[in-house]
């Protein structure tokens, strides 16, 4: 018969304490993802960036002597577009193939002075050709490509479980809204890229300035008396 004094019995209890506390250390659940650990709310919920590619056609009148009225109002309204949200070239596509081909070349003469008029230098114009060997008289075509911001498919709020407090995670739609609001403000997506230059910066201008700064006098514009700002005496 053996004999266990009472210290070993509570060593014994003791052990089985500390072995029962690591089962439940090693084996407990977590609530915590990998994926959470990476990035921040927003950088879960990125911007996407598609390209396609916007056409003009404007059709050579056989019979006609110049563009419409209408035609060139489109031209400028497509080229607008182009200088507003265009990247790379753009493209003025002659038809190898016309019914009329002395007006398809005065129509893509006219295209690049528009273009011109519009600020497009003549490096940023590409010229090609287009229908060669098509039985059928073909439009002249211009073309650009341009980018879109793709907001993030948010997940809707009723899906969502706001009693489940097993853990102190964000909620999955956490960031999604504000990046999904900037995809609709953004004025060119093809920022998102980084492949737009930065401009020039004005070297006079900026020596200018900081002159003023150390002589400590304003570095703000003069404005003239009828620009201020105080309110006009009329009124009262």
């Amino acid at each position: 018969m053996t004999i266990v004094s009472k210290p070993n019995l509570k060593l014994l209890a003791l052990g089985a304490g500390l072995l029962s506390l690591g089962a439940c250390v090693s084996s407990a659940p977590t609530a915590v993802t990998p994926d959470y650990l990476e990035g921040t709310a927003l950088s879960r919920h990125e911007i996407g960036v598609t390209k396609r590619t916007e056409f003009l056609e404007v059709a050579i009148d056989p019979e006609a002597s110049e563009l419409s009225g209408e035609d060139r109002a489109r031209i400028r309204n497509f080229i607008g577009a182009y200088a507003q949200s265009g990247q790379g070239p753009l493209v003025l596509s002659l038809p190898a193939a016309s019914a009329n081909p002395q007006l398809a070349v005065t129509a893509i003469a006219e295209a690049r002075t528009i273009a011109w008029e519009k600020g497009i230098q003549y490096d940023e114009i590409s010229g090609a050709a287009h229908g060669a060997g098509e039985a059928y008289s073909q439009p002249m075509i211009l073309a650009f490509q341009v980018y879109d911001a793709v907001a993030p498919n948010c997940q809707s709020l009723a899906t969502l479980d706001f009693a489940d407090v097993s853990s102190n995670n964000a909620l999955p739609s956490l960031g999604c809204s504000i990046r999904s609001n900037l995809a609709a403000m953004i004025a060119d997506p093809a920022d998102l890229l980084g492949t737009r230059p930065l401009g020039q910066s004005d070297i006079l201008r900026r020596e200018v300035i900081l002159e003023k700064f150390r002589l400590g006098e304003t570095t703000a514009a003069a404005r003239a008396d009828q620009e201020s700002g105080a309110v006009s005496d009329a009124v009262e």
